[in-house]
């Protein structure tokens, strides 16, 4: 049995992890950040304030897919990634479209921005945040979700658009 993956996705600072980490809790799904799928040379490029480029995205997007394809033969899982164009969404998915659910945190600029002034302990600037809304493409194919409501709000929204697929 093929067991199904959430990717959560969103531009740096719209609340991925907290969500997936939430998500997880409720749903008993287990929980992965795709930031620790980087090579240390993409953390580098971003603490140095370096948007990276798609030559550097594409190793880490495999190894990703690689992953997921496997965790989803034995478990439920919930991805937390970027993704924010459509052809880094079509890697992550390839093969797999059926298994794959994808919720998309939708939220300003400038609310994310104030988030990522405020946030501490992480590697990604917030001088890199316009960077990311540029090469946002808007996903189709996923559910949106408003991040401005609590992150309890936002969990109980997420599992109320997919209730089918917590059952499973």
């Amino acid at each position: 049995m093929q067991h199904k993956v959430i990717f959560i996705m969103g531009v740096s600072g719209s609340g991925k992890t907290t969500i997936g980490e939430g998500l997880s809790a409720r749903t008993g799904f287990e929980f992965y950040d795709a930031d620790n799928f980087h090579t240390t040379l993409n953390v580098a490029k971003m603490k140095a304030g370096t948007p990276l480029t798609d030559e550097d995205r594409w190793p880490w997007l495999d190894n990703i897919h690689q992953f997921v394809k496997e965790k989803i033969k034995t478990a439920n899982i919930i991805i937390v990634c970027s993704a924010l164009k459509q052809v880094y969404r079509e890697i992550l998915s390839d093969g797999i479209e059926g298994s794959c659910i994808w919720i998309f945190l939708s939220g300003d600029y400038d609310t994310i921005l104030s988030r990522l002034n405020n946030r501490k302990g992480h590697y990604m600037p917030a001088t890199l945040l316009q960077s990311q809304f540029d090469a946002l493409e808007v996903p189709a194919n996923a559910t949106a979700i408003d991040i401005h409501m609590t992150p309890g709000e936002i969990i109980d929204d997420i599992l109320l658009k997919i209730a089918d697929v917590k059952n499973n």
